[in-house]
């Protein structure tokens, strides 16, 4: 009896399809499948967003006019933008100069890829995973050590971080642990998965919508259940309209993360 139910549950569980792994989640190789520069559409998405990003800011600085036109005081409006609002709001402009670069190249970037999700061709936000927001986080990370380190030389940025002051010193048992975990991990997960999990999240709410609305239109024999259809159609167009907003949200939130973990790597002021 129990052999039978052994040999039954074998063969239920032989019958069983395997459950998905991180591949399965991942578009298909299109290119140079079966090499080392195999790449996804994911992966080609971003190669269009950086020529396009290299493209339009080349040659915008190429014809650039001391009287600009609309499209030129539209660039220089949003590199200001960053620069004015981002940048020297929170660190000033004397320590903030030097980084106008970096949180400049991150917020366009950021920005643009997160844009690729509503142009219609390319349909996936080029940060839908979590590679392309890690390595921006880990920019970060090594830009506020670096920082850290060269404005107060190494122990005593490490003090700083590891040991705040006017704590008891057995707290610090408990304390410098936390303080080294939020120094290495907390803070460029956190920017990691916000930006990662919004722009999934956002991807898949109107991949939905657009799902629906093909099925009520196209494919039901119902021809009532189109008026339906039309529906899901306008709450996708909404949502992609939301989507530009929060592309561009997510991009500033990002750019101001940066700065503000960046300004924190200097000394305190008295």
């Amino acid at each position: 009896m129990f052999q039978g139910v052994g040999s039954d549950m074998l063969t239920l569980a032989a019958s069983q399809p395997e459950l998905p792994g991180i591949d399965d989640f991942m578009p298909p190789e299109i290119l140079f499948q079966g090499t080392p520069f195999a790449m996804n559409r994911i992966i080609l998405v971003r190669f269009i967003a950086m020529v396009v990003i290299l493209l339009v800011l080349g040659i915008t600085a190429a014809r650039a006019k001391l009287i600009p036109s609309r499209w030129q005081g539209a660039i220089e409006w949003l590199l200001d933008f960053v620069r004015d609002s981002v940048v020297y709001e929170v660190m000033g402009e004397l320590r903030g100069r030097q980084y106008v670069p970096m949180v400049t190249t991150v917020f366009l970037t950021v920005m643009v890829f997160n844009l690729c999700g509503i142009v219609p061709g390319l349909n996936i936000a080029a940060t839908a995973t979590i590679t392309m927001p890690l390595v921006f986080a880990l920019w970060t990370l090594f830009q506020y050590l670096i920082t850290g380190i060269r404005e107060q030389g190494l122990w005593k940025y490490l003090k700083q971080e590891l040991f705040p002051a006017g704590v008891p010193w057995p707290l610090y048992i408990i304390l410098t642990p936390i303080q080294l975990l939020e120094l290495l991990i907390i803070k460029p997960a956190s920017l990691t998965i916000r930006l990662f999990a919004n722009m999934i999240a956002g991807h898949l709410l109107v991949a939905i919508c657009l799902a629906f609305t093909q099925f009520y239109i196209i494919e039901a024999s119902n021809h009532f259940l189109a008026i339906a259809g039309i529906g899901w159609f306008g709450l996708g167009f909404a949502l992609t309209a939301f989507e530009m907003f929060v592309a561009a949200l997510q991009a500033y939130i990002f750019a101001v993360l940066t700065t503000v973990y960046i300004n924190q790597s200097y000394p305190e002021e008295d």
